[in-house]
């Protein structure tokens, strides 16, 4: 105990020295760090307080040292989460290889594929997206069709992927390929991790009804993919494909206990926009869903906190992944749609004066927060998931 409360003052005296203070405001939406070869920066304080946590490994603090990580553990993890907190600093870097690709990595990865790819990640410099969805293969994701042949010392890759997450901005692109079109069309399929400089390589971005652009169609076409970028053994990509889906399912969870840089709390947005008597929101049926919504999103909280504390001995995330994940997202809309309740006549601007640079608006954020409940996997599935896997319940 008294090593971790002095690993605790060191991290506060080291936050306090090197976070800058505007690191330590609520982020607007057009200063998210996403890293990247052609990453930009709106407020250039947002690059160095990158690099300054990557210097210590804190942008992955659980990662080994060797691989760009600062090699602690999960209670120290936990304090350098708490200061983090308690004086407002930003997250350095959002990235999906830091929360999907660089753990399948570190379980199933040679160690060329870590030294190679992980430090990258840790410092920013490569920004991966996802190639798993496919147009006709919907919830269905084994029925996936982009094929990889094998040619002497390369996979001859041509796919067409759909609902790629920033495409458009990613450098690699970690994707499901179909190496054996004769088996079962689980045990054919193989993981491998794809250059976009390729010129075979082509991204198109959907456009939401939010008003934005987040997901992307990717093509691939006779692109020429080294064997050594294949991840496992082949045709076993499904067994990576289902522990990436974990983490990614914990990761997308995270929504419903995160204010995702909102500069308001719900409660304060009902005081302001609903009234307020004696310190409390004037409306008792808003405070009432206000009040309900805090304590579930404190539980889910404690709860996810509960199992990492279970995962201590370093496992990965299980089946239980897919209920957090359903809760999760389930408590993101409710809170979206909480906030236009708060709101009211004022959430329905859309763009324009009252609105800072990069800002989404109440409406936009709801619609967005919409599909929560079918990216990484639809609530349907993740309940097919918790029955089979987690309840043990007979097909």
């Amino acid at each position: 105990m008294q090593e971790l409360e002095a690993f605790r003052a060191e991290t506060c005296a080291w936050l306090e020295a090197n976070c800058p203070p505007s690191m330590r405001t609520p982020m607007p939406e057009d200063e998210t760090v996403w890293g990247g070869q052609r990453a930009t920066y709106a407020n250039p304080e947002s690059k160095l307080w990158l690099d300054r946590m990557a210097s210590v490994g804190w942008t992955v603090p659980s990662w080994p040292k060797q691989y760009g990580g600062g090699g602690l553990n999960s209670a120290e993890a936990r304090v350098l989460d708490e200061e983090m907190r308690r004086l407002g600093c930003r997250s350095p870097l959002m990235s999906f290889g830091i929360w999907m690709l660089g753990p399948v990595l570190l379980e199933y990865g040679t160690e060329e594929q870590k030294q190679a790819h992980l430090p990258k990640i840790a410092r920013g410099e490569i920004r991966w997206c996802q190639g798993y969805s496919e147009p006709e293969a919907g919830s269905d994701l084994a029925g996936l069709k982009t094929r990889a042949l094998l040619q002497g010392d390369h996979y001859l890759v041509n796919g067409h992927k759909i609902w790629t997450s920033y495409a458009n901005y990613a450098d690699w692109i970690f994707c499901l390929v179909r190496t054996d079109p004769s088996a079962k069309k689980h045990e054919g399929i193989s993981f491998l991790l794809i250059d976009m400089a390729d010129p075979g390589v082509r991204t198109r971005p959907i456009r939401l009804i939010s008003g934005v652009s987040p997901f992307c169609e990717t093509f691939i076409e006779n692109v020429q993919v080294p064997a050594g970028n294949l991840v496992g053994q082949v045709n076993q990509g499904w067994t990576i494909a289902k522990r990436l889906l974990e983490h990614e399912r914990r990761m997308i969870a995270g929504m419903g206990e995160r204010d995702r840089g909102d500069r308001r709390s719900l409660d304060q947005i009902a005081k302001l926009y609903a009234g307020e008597e004696g310190g409390r929101i004037a409306d008792p049926a808003l405070r009432h869903q206000v009040a309900q919504f805090s304590m579930d999103a404190r539980a889910f909280a404690l709860t996810t906190r509960r199992a990492a504390e279970e995962a201590k001995s370093g496992a990965a995330p299980g089946p239980a992944s897919a209920m957090f994940k359903l809760y999760g997202t389930e408590l993101n809309k409710r809170r979206m749609e909480l906030m236009l309740a708060c709101e009211g006549t004022q959430a329905l601007g859309w763009e324009g004066e009252g609105f800072e640079p990069g800002e989404l608006t109440a409406t936009r954020q709801w619609l967005r927060s919409e599909a929560n409940s079918i990216e990484g996997g639809t609530s349907e599935v993740q309940l097919n998931v918790i029955a089979k896997r987690v309840l043990g319940l007979p097909d």
